[in-house]
């Protein structure tokens, strides 16, 4: 038997473009890591795909270089648990083959579908299932296939979330947890069921959803044919795991109501851990990792994204490593004024979720000059996206939420840079945890399953160390407020002509 400090858990996590393995000791502690980048397919504007096979081929590829890196043999591993985005359904048939690449959170094709069932349910969609319906959301994206993929919609036996299909490559089970159940929208709080109404919204058979249970069950272990492929004992108990936001918001510590966490990933998020949902149609609520709490959240669609767009488009050469790249773009950010000599970013290459939840509005830059050079367009995306999250923060203030401190996670928290751009643009205290990652998160899950911490919140203390603190700075605050409003008014004039560029541009790809 391994003592505490020689025993391990494992937290596998599923991000937007990579996935990472988090080996973290009887102890709490991070001991070693390992990661593998995966594409994301585009076929059509506004499109997100993704084959879940990529993530089944980075999982057998990180978890023996994770535990590598840790110093621990495969033997030592006592459970593991996962985690990833919600939403992102994997459709399977009765032979549990995948019927079709999975269509990621941030994929635009339903608009048109969510915008039908909120109009004719909307309030309905609030009330039994406490989120309103977009893009984002599986109940849109499921009436979309039934729609325009009615062959596979028929072909389906099986939904899972993300992170379940992939733990269930290690272990043939079927589940979900209560957090990822909600991120579906299709799952009745009150009656805590599968809801047949929302089933029937769109043309769904509610069989086809697995069963649910709590993110630190024990649901399976790992097989003798997924033992060969990853190298994990057959044996090793598999815990369910939830959600990557939640899982990063726990993994940082946040441990009771009034927490408060900003994501730089992907999607840029504002979350605020409370004791009850706070259901309203610009807000997005879910179960927490931690029994009894909850979890609000908003954010807006483009933030590391849109970090990467401007990378690969106007940084990057042939031979540069991407790392460098940032770290040369970060280094020009910082030397830029604050304010970006009045060069202003909306952040909206994806549409855009809250506060204005609209699909078609687009990414720009505003008020380009002669004088603007490459550390300009850094730091001016650095501020957008910052000015939306302050944009985002107004809808939890509106109804009475608030943060004077937000823990920060996500890639973007490595700068230092954008870290007090954050802090100052938000005028809140930002702190750098110890470990960001919703692996680590989700390794602390397993953690709990198998005994390593009492419970979910002694488990979650050992994430709240801290490697930075930031304040706001007075003088940038001021700046910021007058940038926000200047960043607000040309929203709202440019949103209008987003729609129509959007209208000329289906008309000319059509006309080609």
């Amino acid at each position: 038997m391994h003592s505490p400090a020689e025993s391990s858990v494992l937290g596998i996590d599923i991000g937007a473009g990579s996935l990472k393995t988090t080996v973290v000791d009887g102890l709490g502690r991070e001991r070693g890591s390992a990661s593998r980048d995966f594409s994301t397919r585009t076929p059509q504007p506004g499109w997100s795909e993704q084959d879940p096979q990529d993530w089944w081929q980075a999982l057998c590829d990180t978890v023996p270089r994770a535990l590598a890196d840790a110093g621990l043999p495969a033997s030592s591993v006592r459970a593991v648990a996962f985690s990833a985005g919600a939403h992102t359904p994997v459709l399977t048939d009765a032979q549990h083959r995948v019927l079709r690449p999975a269509i990621l959170w941030n994929d635009q094709r339903s608009g048109a579908e969510a915008a039908e069932l909120q109009q004719a349910h909307g309030a309905r969609i609030l009330s039994v299932a406490l989120n309103r319906p977009t893009p984002t959301w599986t109940l849109p994206q499921l009436r979309w296939l039934r729609r325009h993929e009615p062959q596979v919609a028929d072909a389906v036996r099986h939904v899972y979330v993300a992170k379940d299909w992939l733990r269930a490559q290690l272990t043939g089970d079927w589940h979900t947890d209560v957090t990822d159940a909600v991120g579906t929208l299709l799952w009745d709080h009150a009656g805590h069921r599968w809801s047949p109404e929302l089933c029937a919204m769109a043309g769904w058979d509610v069989s086809t959803l697995p069963p649910v249970v709590a993110p630190t069950d024990v649901v399976g272990a790992v097989t003798e044919a997924a033992s060969r492929a990853c190298g994990l004992p057959a044996g090793t108990p598999v815990v369910c795991g939830t959600s990557d936001t939640s899982c990063e918001s726990y993994g940082a510590g946040s441990d009771a109501p009034g927490c408060g966490v900003v994501k730089l990933a992907t999607a840029g998020t504002v979350s605020i851990v409370g004791d009850q949902p706070r259901v309203h149609p610009t807000l997005i609520n879910y179960p927490f990792a931690i029994p009894g709490l909850w979890y609000t959240i908003t954010g807006t669609n483009g933030c590391a994204s849109a970090h990467r767009w401007l990378r690969d488009r106007f940084f990057a050469r042939p031979g540069d490593s991407g790392s460098a790249v940032f770290a040369e773009m970060d280094r020009l950010a910082a030397q830029a004024p604050a304010g970006a000599d009045g060069l202003l970013f909306h952040p909206y290459l994806q549409g855009e979720r809250a506060p204005y939840w609209d699909p078609l509005l687009r990414a720009d830059f505003v008020g380009m000059t002669l004088r603007h050079e490459p550390g300009h367009f850094v730091r001016a995306l650095y501020e957008g996206i910052a000015l939306s999250l302050r944009d985002v923060l107004g809808e939890f203030r509106a109804q009475g939420l608030d943060m004077v401190e937000a823990r920060i996670v996500g890639g973007g928290a490595r700068s230092a840079t954008w870290r007090q751009v954050v802090a100052d643009a938000l005028g809140v205290r930002i702190v750098l945890p110890a470990v960001t990652d919703a692996s680590f998160g989700a390794a602390l899950l397993a953690g709990v399953a198998c005994g390593f911490f009492e419970d979910e919140r002694s488990a979650a203390r050992h994430g709240q160390g801290s490697r930075a603190v930031h304040e706001p700075d007075p003088a940038r605050r001021a700046l910021y407020d007058d940038l926000f409003g200047l960043y607000k008014e040309t929203q709202q004039a440019l949103a209008g002509i987003n729609h129509r560029l959007h209208d000329f541009a289906r008309s000319a790809a059509a006309g080609a």
